[in-house]
Parts: structure tokens; sequence; C-alpha cells
């Protein structure tokens, strides 16, 4: 076992997590524009280029996948009452789905409306990019499943899905750190558009008093999941499982320590964004700028629809970034980008994120068939 991802990735949560909590003015600045969860996603990263090293291949991965990705879904799916689950609200919801729509429809969009440009004629349809599209939406809604199935469904060539693997992961790495961003500027952004409804419901009061030990919790998590892991081998199905049995706990254990579960899973979402900037890379790739082009402005178009449907909706604008890391960035990233705006709504994120991973080959698959009549 390589231990230099583990020491850095240990450094990294650390670090963050002592100095998010001192109390200086200077270190609070510089937290106010680049949150905890940020600087975990992006330390590892500049450790690793200075290493002169990758570490995106590690096994240390395949470990965040198995336990800490789950041990954080648990644990966040168990601060929250079923009472609760109804603040999600249809507007949200709505608002993830748009997402979703655009994702995948947005392509055939283009298709018809530039059938004549040398992005389509040459590009999508002769070097044959156009079988890399229905990856993109595989990947951008349902994650890495989605997208294999969809490039075997569409027999994407080989060299056709590795230029769209790499962009892909270099637009998807901006994404989340604009999102980051983007979300701090909510309150702003509701006042700009008018936004006169704003807030969600606040959290359900909850009795503190006589609360189970934190070290019970701790293992009842762990022989969880260890238990999953057994039982389970399908990623989507062991979320789903594990987030339907942290509901059941909150809302069936009366004495439940929902004040540590809440901190647990935040130390957990800082472990996962640090494990995720291992394979942030920062050296540039060379590809056909239209391409390029054509990647970036899907990316923002999506944003800029979910935009507009939140302001038809009154709906709060912090919502639109985190239906978009539901879409684009999925169950470690989604909740992640929720907690530097609002921690309440981590559990919300997760949901809209398997939402997301259960939805993801079926719009991929409306595509195919849409750009297959088209192309």
């Amino acid at each position: 076992m390589n231990l230099t991802p583990w020491l850095i990735t240990t450094f990294t949560v650390i670090a963050i997590y002592y100095l998010d909590k001192w109390e200086n003015k200077y270190l609070k600045s510089i937290f106010d524009w680049i949150p905890a969860i940020l600087l975990a996603y992006i330390i590892p990263a500049l450790i690793s280029s200075l290493m002169g090293q990758s570490f995106a291949n590690d096994e240390i991965h395949q470990y965040s996948k198995s336990y800490f990705i789950p041990l954080a879904i648990i644990a966040v799916m168990s601060s929250l009452s079923i009472k609760q689950l109804k603040s999600i609200g249809w507007k949200p919801l709505l608002i993830f789905v748009s997402g979703s729509f655009w994702i995948a429809l947005f392509p055939v969009v283009l298709v018809l409306a530039f059938q004549e440009s040398n992005l389509v004629k040459e590009v999508l349809t002769e070097q044959e990019y156009w079988k890399g599209i229905p990856p993109i939406v595989g990947s951008w809604i349902g994650g890495s499943t989605s997208q294999l199935v969809l490039k075997e469904l569409v027999n994407c060539p080989e060299n056709v899905f590795l230029t769209i693997l790499i962009l892909d992961n270099i637009l998807v790495n901006i994404w989340t750190i604009l999102m980051f961003q983007g979300i701090k500027k909510s309150n702003g952004l509701n006042k700009l558009l008018g936004i006169t409804n704003p807030e969600m419901p606040n959290e359900l009061p909850r009795k503190d008093n006589q609360t189970m030990n934190p070290l019970i919790c701790f293992i009842s998590f762990v022989l969880i999941v260890l238990i999953a892991n057994v039982l389970i081998e399908t990623f989507i199905l062991k979320i789903i499982v594990l987030s339907i049995l942290g509901l059941l706990i909150s809302n069936f254990i009366s004495n439940w320590n929902y004040s540590f579960v809440l901190k647990f899973g935040s130390i957990l979402i800082l472990v996962v964004m640090a494990i995720l900037g291992l394979k942030l890379s920062f050296s540039t790739f060379n590809i056909g700028i239209e391409l390029l082009s054509f990647l970036m402005i899907w990316l923002v178009s999506h944003f800029i629809f979910m935009l507009l449907v939140a302001k038809a909706l009154n709906a709060n604008i912090a919502w639109v970034p985190i239906a978009s890391m539901a879409n684009v960035g999925g169950i470690a990233t989604a909740p992640a980008v929720t907690a530097a705006y609002e921690k309440k709504w981590m559990p919300h994120a997760i949901i809209l994120a398997i939402l997301s991973m259960a939805t993801g080959t079926f719009w991929g698959m409306l595509t195919i068939y849409l750009l297959k009549e088209l192309i």
C-alpha cells in the first residue's frame, strides 16, 4: 500500500479542520472566500503537483468509494427525520429535473440548429464525436455506471471516449470549484433576481438530552457499512440502502445523537473531498477548441436554464448549484457544495444525487435515440 496519498489526505483534513475553527480574522477572511471544503479539494492537488506525482489511480479512491462515501451517506442521512424530508419541496425537485432535461436535450437542439456548421458536420458526424455525447450525459447525470453503460449502447470509439473522459474530468473539476463559489452568492442573487421567498423551513427541533453515546453511533455505522459491502455489490443500490437505513435509524431510535452524526458526516465529507482532490490535475490538455467550446456552453447553459426555472418558481437560488452538482458532481460533491451554504440541506442534496444516479442511463438513452434520428 502506498502511504503517501493517505498521509496527504490526513494532513489536509486535520489542518483544515483546526484552521477553520481558529478565531483569527485573517484566516476567517480566507475561509470567507475559499471554504474549508474547497480547500480540502485543492490542497491535495497542489501537494501532488509539487511532488510531481499523480495519485489519480491509487487504491485510496476505492477505499473512499467502499467505506468513506458510504459512511458519509449514512451519517448525513441519519441526521434527518422523515418530517424534514418533506422540506425539500417540489420546487427544488423541479429545478433538479429541469437541469437533467437540459443536459439530455441540449445536444439535440444544437444539432438541429447548426446542422451545417463545422462542429456538427465534421467534428460530431464525420469524426463520430456525437457518440461521446451520450456517455457525457450519463456521466453528468448518472455517474460512472451510466457513463459506461451508455458507452456500450452507442458503441463509442475508444479514442473518442478517451478524449471525452479527459475533457469531462477537467470541466467537472472546474465546475465544482465554480459551484463552491457560486452557492455563496445565493443570497445576493436572490435579491438581484427579486426572489421574495428564498428560505426553506428551519430544521425541526430535536431533543438533545439523554442522547446515545457517540462511540455506539460510530461502531453502528462501521458495522452497517461493512455488512453492506459484503451483501451489496452495486454502488447505487448500496447508497440507496444506506440512505434508507440512515432515515430509519434517525426516526425510530428515540435517543439518537443527531449532533454527533452531523459533525461526523461533515468531517467525512472533508475526507472524501480531500481524496477526490488527489485526482485533480492542473495540467492542460490540447483539444479541439470547437469541441471544448461546445462542452463549456452546454454546461453553462444548463446552469442558466435552471436559474430561469428557479426565478419562475420564486425559489431560493441556492438550489441551482445544489441541483447542478447533484446532476454533474454526484453523491460526494453535491452535499459538499451544499455544506458551504447550509449543512442542514446536505441530506436533501444526497436525495437529489441518488435520483440523478437512478435516472442518468434513461436520460442518456433518450439522447441516443434523438441523435440517431438526426445524424
